[in-house]
This record gives C-alpha cells, structure tokens and sequence, in this order.
C-alpha cells in the first residue's frame, strides 16, 4: 500500500529517509500530521513562534515538497526561535500547481489537492473487424 501511495521504494530512499520525509531541527518545530482525503492531502507542521515571513515553503525538483524555518533572535525574550528544515516527497496524484499554505497560531497548514484518478475500464467484448 506504501509503495502505490508513494511511488516507488527506490524512490523514498533516495529522496526521503522515512515516510514522512526528513526533518530538522528543535523537537517543538517540525512536528507533523498527514491527513489525506478523497480530495486532497494535508500537512499539518509544528512553527511555533514562526511567522509568514520566517518560513519558506518550495516544491523542488522530483516533486519533493521543502518547508524550511528560521527564527530571528531578536525575540522579546532575547532568545532566538532557531531553524527548521523538512523534505518531503509528494505522491504521484499530487496536483503541485495548486498547493496552498497557511500559518495560524503556530501551525503550518499545507493543503496539496489530488489529480482524480481515472475509472478503471469496465470488461467488454472487443470487436473483430475483418477486410474480406
């Protein structure tokens, strides 16, 4: 079942090293849910104290969604927000040109809808045509 959501073993080694791709960083930043529905998938990723302007949100050649994060240190506490990275490798259906993000209270919400897969042909009987 991994392997039709998300492509090809191989690939996920080489572009991933887990399934929910590659992350780093702070254990509070980075933290993340994938919800898939009929229509789209949704990636819910842990930034707190992160602002539009400090994440930066790319797709990136082989189809590989990278979500990056740097905080400045100029906080009111003068404690700096550190850094944050992720990759991750996008399935097959994913429609990438309508990818969407959005940042509230702390969390990134990432909404990547799906390509409809096509119906599967129904059996029939072929017919034979003959130049006689």
């Amino acid at each position: 079942m991994a392997d039709v959501f998300f492509g090809s073993p191989f690939r996920r080694l080489f572009w991933s090293p887990s399934v929910l791709g590659e992350w780093r960083g702070s254990s509070a930043a980075g933290a993340m849910d994938w919800i898939e529905t009929p229509s789209s998938h949704i990636l819910k990723i842990n930034v707190p104290g992160f602002g539009r302007d400090d994440i930066k949100v790319q797709l990136e050649e082989g189809n590989v969604l990278s979500i990056r994060g740097e905080g400045s240190s100029s906080s009111a506490a003068g404690r700096g927000k550190g850094e944050f990275a992720r990759e991750i490798a996008l399935p097959d259906n994913a429609k990438a040109e309508n990818i969407k993000a959005s940042v509230d209270n702390g969390v990134l919400t990432i909404v990547i809808p799906k390509e409809p897969i096509p119906a599967k042909p129904k059996p029939r009987a072929i017919p034979i045509s003959s130049k006689l």
